[in-house]
């Protein structure tokens, strides 16, 4: 099935991307917020990255004006009722994400629509089964910036038909023009799971005074080629985040070096979240 009307529910700084992409590849796409205020500042978040891609000559003015003219942004979750693909990219809480599926079940018209997931670690069984069509959910995991982040975890669950995990595929790898890694159904799936670790391990080191945050982060941009480092990932991708999946992980393996440190706790309590808050391992302007 060609799938050429989109919608995605989340307009942050993933699903707007996940949005931009969309429109980018001719699909029409409404994106979903909580409310009018957060819908139109997802409105401008995704024309500010498109004025940036005109400005570095990736996208023509005219270019510009026709993806934005694939693009619409509202509130009201019922406009998801003729889509053929939804991907949610709420907030990275299970439960939040689970009540999000059983309305999107409710409200989802086409019998053949696909349900999608950009959660970041949450298995996807557990959010297929608030629905009445579990085959047809499928974990679609895109990386932040999604317009640079050339990468999608596409992860089906034990209830994922084949036909599912065909079509979601074809439209990441084939549409999007995404390369595409299938992960299982295990909490952090590939990339995740592996960094994880290293961000805790990170912290751990930073929070026990054995190395100074930029030390930790000179030595790994510079003696293993990353682009950032380890505390400063924490930072672009929300500390919030780091949190929450690190959470998901320890719950699911009880593996300690999954556990997050109390330092990260208490950050995230003092609500020093990274870049989006101005301030988290360091500050920002």
């Amino acid at each position: 099935m060609n799938r050429q009307r989109v919608g995605v529910v989340g307009g942050g700084l993933m699903g707007g991307g996940i949005a931009e992409v969309c429109a980018r590849a001719g699909l029409e796409v409404v994106v979903v917020e909580a409310g009018p205020d957060l819908a139109a500042a997802a409105q401008r978040r995704v024309e500010g990255s498109l004025g940036r891609a005109v400005e570095r000559g990736k996208l023509s003015a005219e270019e510009r004006e026709a993806v934005q003219g694939r693009l619409s942004f509202g509130a009201d979750l019922e406009v998801m009722a003729d889509r053929d693909l939804v991907v949610e990219a709420v907030v990275e809480d299970a439960a939040v994400k689970a009540a999000l599926f059983r309305r999107l079940d409710e409200i989802v018209a086409r019998p053949d629509a696909l349900l999608g997931s950009n959660t970041s670690s949450i298995p996807i069984v557990r959010l297929a089964r608030a629905t009445r069509r579990p085959e047809q959910v499928v974990g679609l995991h895109f990386f932040s910036p999604v317009p640079v982040m050339n990468l999608v975890e596409l992860i089906p669950s034990v209830l994922t038909s084949p036909e599912t995990l065909a079509a979601a595929r074809d439209f990441a790898a084939e549409v999007l023009h995404k390369e595409v890694i299938q992960a299982p159904d295990r909490a952090g799936f590939i990339v995740n799971a592996l960094l994880s670790p290293y961000t805790m391990a990170a912290i751990r080191m930073y929070e026990g005074g054995h190395a100074t945050r930029e030390d930790i982060d000179r030595g790994m941009r510079l003696g293993t080629n990353h682009p950032m480092g380890p505390l400063q990932l924490c930072d672009f991708i929300g500390l919030d985040v780091v949190l929450a999946v690190a959470e998901t992980l320890y719950a699911e393996f009880k593996d300690p070096f999954y556990a997050p440190p109390p330092l990260l706790l208490r950050m995230v309590e003092g609500g020093l979240l990274g870049r989006k808050a101005g301030r988290g391992f360091y500050a920002y302007g």
